[in-house]
C-alpha cells in the first residue's frame, strides 16, 4: 500500500488555510495530518508551495471534453467527461442527464453503474434533470421530452444499485407521496425548472426534497405576495442550494443577496458543464440544435442559455471575485458542501484523517496544478 506524505505547501484544514503541515496518505485514505516533521517513514511529495484544498465536487456536468452525456450515455463517455473536468479540480462529479426518453435514462444510469464498478475516477452516481419538469419553465430542454412522473418513470429512477442518484423534479408536476417514495428509495430529490407556487415546494420539502437546482434559474421568482420556488429555497435553512456562478445564470448582485439569507454551507458550486469544457471545440450540438460556447456562457442561436463553458476551479475564482466570499468559504461550497448535500460528507470534502484522499493542488492564481482521486495523482499540464 502506497504511503505518501504530502508536503511543504498550504493546507485547508478547518476552514482554515495552515502552513507546516504534512498530509500522510495510505492507500486510498488520508492517514493523518501533522506537523511536517513528524512524516515519518512516508515518502514525500513537495507541493512546492502551492495551496491543497479537498477536491471539488460537481453535482452537475452534462458534458466535458467534446462529449456529451445525453449523445452517448456510456461508460468511455463518462471516462472522458471525468478526466476533462480532473484537469480543473474536480475529483467527484454526476454526469447529468437533461430531459429525455426513459431508454436513455436507463443507458445512462447503467452505465453509472459499470463506470463504478470499473473504477472510473471521480464518478459517483447520476443526475437525472427531467424530464418531470414544467413545460413553462423548461428553459432549453426540449418540451417533446418531458413528460409526467409516473409508476413507469419511478422504477427507472429508483433503478440504480450504485452510487447517488439525484433528481430535479418540478414539485407542483408531481404529488409530496411520490417524492416521499423517491426520498424512501435512497434518490436525492431536487426541485428545479419548476412554476410551482411557495406551497408546492414548501410541501415537497416536508415530504423529503433536499436540493435546489440552479437557484433562480428555471423557476418562479420571490414575489411580494408569492414567494415562488426562490422564496422557498432561500427560507429554508435544510435545503442545499446550487449556485452558476459564471457571471451570466444569474446577477452577481442577486447571489450576494441570496447569500445573506441562510448559511454559506447550504449552497454549493455547481457548473453545469457542457462538452466545451476541456475542449478545444466551443461549438456543439444539443438535441439538434447548434449552440456555441464564449466567455463561459453556451447560447443557442437565439442567445438563450444552454448550460455552461464553466468549470469548478473558474467558479472558485467566481466565487471570491464576483461575490465577495473569503477563499476558504469558496473552497468549501466547491467540495464540502455538495458532498454533504450527497450524503458523503464522512466520506469526502474536507482534508481529514480517515477520509478519502481526493484533493486539487492550487497555485497562487488558483490554477490547478496536481489533483489525487482516491490516493491517485495526476499532474495536469501547463497551459
Amino acid at each position: 500500500m502506497t504511503k505518501v506524505a504530502l508536503i511543504n505547501g498550504r493546507v485547508l484544514i478547518d476552514g482554515r488555510i495552515s502552513e507546516g503541515k504534512a498530509v500522510l496518505v495510505e492507500g486510498n485514505r488520508i492517514r493523518a495530518v501533522t506537523d511536517e516533521q513528524e512524516a515519518g517513514s512516508f515518502e514525500t511529495h513537495d507541493l512546492r508551495g502551492g495551496l491543497l484544498v479537498p477536491g471539488f465536487i460537481d453535482t452537475q456536468v452534462n458534458g466535458g471534453g467534446g462529449v456529451l452525456f445525453n449523445d452517448a450515455p456510456t461508460v468511455d463517455t463518462i471516462r472522458t467527461i471525468g478526466a476533462a473536468h480532473r484537469a480543473f479540480g474536480t475529483t467527484g462529479f454526476l454526469p447529468t442527464l437533461i430531459s429525455d426518453d426513459l431508454h436513455v435514462i436507463r443507458s445512462g444510469i447503467e452505465a453509472v453503474e459499470t463506470a463504478i464498478a470499473q473504477g472510473v475516477p471521480g464518478v459517483l452516481g447520476i443526475h437525472i434533470e427531467g424530464p418531470f419538469l414544467n413545460e413553462h419553465r423548461k428553459g432549453i430542454h426540449d418540451a417533446d421530452k418531458i413528460r409526467n412522473l409516473d409508476e413507469e418513470g419511478f422504477q427507472v429512477l429508483t433503478s440504480m444499485k450504485a452510487g447517488r442518484t439525484v433528481v430535479t423534479v418540478a414539485p407542483e408536476c408531481t404529488t409530496p407521496e411520490m417524492i416521499a417514495r423517491l426520498v424512501g428509495a435512497g434518490v436525492i430529490v431536487s426541485a428545479g425548472h419548476s412554476n410551482g407556487s411557495y406551497n408546492d415546494v414548501r410541501a415537497a420539502m416536508d415530504a423529503g426534497l433536499s436540493g435546489v437546482t440552479h437557484l433562480f434559474n428555471a423557476m418562479s421568482p420571490l414575489g411580494a405576495r408569492e414567494p415562488g420556488v426562490v422564496g422557498a429555497a432561500l427560507e429554508s435553512d435544510a435545503t442545499w442550494c446550487g449556485i452558476i456562478v459564471d457571471g451570466h445564470h444569474v446577477s452577481p448582485a442577486t447571489l450576494k443577496i441570496a447569500l445573506r439569507c441562510k448559511a454559506h454551507d447550504r449552497f454549493m458550486l455547481v457548473t453545469d458543464a457542457m462538452p466545451s469544457v476541456g475542449s478545444a471545440s466551443k461549438e456543439f450540438i444539443l438535441q439538434g440544435k447548434p449552440i456555441f460556447a464564449k466567455d463561459g456562457a453556451c447560447l443557442d442561436e437565439h442567445g438563450r442559455l444552454a448550460g455552461s463553458d464553466l468549470d469548478m476551479a473558474w467558479a472558485v475564482r467566481n466565487a471570491v471575485e464576483l461575490l465577495d466570499l473569503p477563499l476558504e468559504t469558496a473552497l468549501a461550497i466547491a467540495s464540502a458542501s455538495p458532498a454533504a448535500f450527497l450524503g458523503l460528507d464522512g466520506e469526502q470534502g474536507v482534508i481529514a484523517p480517515g477520509r478519502r484522499a481526493d484533493f486539487a493542488l492550487l497555485d497562487g492564481e488558483l490554477t490547478v496544478r496536481e489533483t489525487w482521486i482516491g490516493g491517485v495523482w495526476a499532474g495536469v499540464p501547463e497551459a
